[in-house]
């Protein structure tokens, strides 16, 4: 083992010692896509008849401008079974807002995306959500025995298959983390999950302390989409520098005009509730 530590750390005194030369390297970028955010979500409890959907371009990683808004594109959801069409409004800054959405559970819908001459379709249904049973803590439930985890319980329903993503989101945080489950073994029974943070100094992160105020989002989500997310954070979580480079995810949105170029996203539909909890 030791002659697999001494070797690069020798050669970071070498390099630490050396003369520093800058290199140019070309590196190739690839035509920008259509970014598609369109994720209609349906608080319960709500009606849902306000729903936002996003169009960006994707942009090279080293590029200074992150954020290429697309406007000017022609937006609309189509009910399968009623062939009632939503408009969905251009905001100018890339958001097509819609304010008079009909969501149905288990209704199938169409996106349509007309986009600087292209066109773009995707098809999807609404999945409900049996909601958040309760979220209590503990200390004896995760990986650290004296660190406070939180257990957020699920009922799921019985005689049939469900798929869940999770958003877990503590005040004063840049990002939520986001999970995916599914109940294949848990079918019609109580599903319980836990959130334990650790300190880490490379990450910044610390554990739940008394008073932090975190939201936890539960959505019902179909089987495809529960496949795709479930690669994404696979990609998004992986710290191993020597793992494989990761392609280039594919969702459900078709580039009708130029199947070679697909767009980046997913057109979801999803029921959620939410619950935020103060820890003790």
């Amino acid at each position: 083992m030791f002659k697999y530590i001494f070797i690069p750390i020798a050669i970071s005194l070498l390099l630490s010692t050396s003369c520093t030369k800058v290199i140019d390297v070309d590196v190739p970028e690839a035509e920008p896509r259509l970014v598609i955010e369109a994720s209609i979500n349906w608080k319960k409890g709500t009606t849902g008849e306000t729903q936002t959907i996003k169009l960006s371009k994707s942009t090279p990683y080293f590029s200074e401008n992150q954020n290429i808004e697309v406007t000017n594109a022609i937006v609309s959801v189509t009910d399968n079974t009623t062939n009632q069409v939503f408009d969905f409004v251009d905001q100018n800054n890339g958001d097509y807002i819609c304010e008079n959405f009909v969501p149905i559970i288990n209704r199938s819908y169409t996106l349509n995306i007309n986009a600087e001459g292209e066109n773009y379709t995707a098809e999807e249904r609404l999945k409900s959500v049996s909601g958040i049973a309760r979220i209590d803590q503990s200390v004896d439930g995760g990986f650290d025995d004296e660190a406070i985890e939180l257990n957020l319980y699920i009922q799921d329903p019985p005689n049939e298959v469900n798929f869940y993503m999770i958003k877990t989101f503590e005040r004063g945080d840049l990002l939520p983390e986001v999970f995916d489950v599914k109940d294949e073994f848990f079918d019609g029974n109580e599903i319980k999950l836990f959130w334990e943070k650790m300190d880490d100094d490379d990450t910044n992160e610390e554990e739940f302390e008394p008073g932090d105020i975190v939201d936890i989002e539960l959505y019902g989500i179909s089987e495809a989409f529960y496949n795709y997310i479930k690669i994404l954070v696979e990609q998004t979580q992986s710290g191993d520098p020597f793992s494989t480079v990761p392609v280039a995810l594919k969702g459900n949105c078709i580039n009708s005009s130029n199947p070679d170029k697909a767009p980046y996203g997913f057109f979801r539909l999803s029921q959620y509730d939410e619950m935020n909890y103060t820890v003790q």
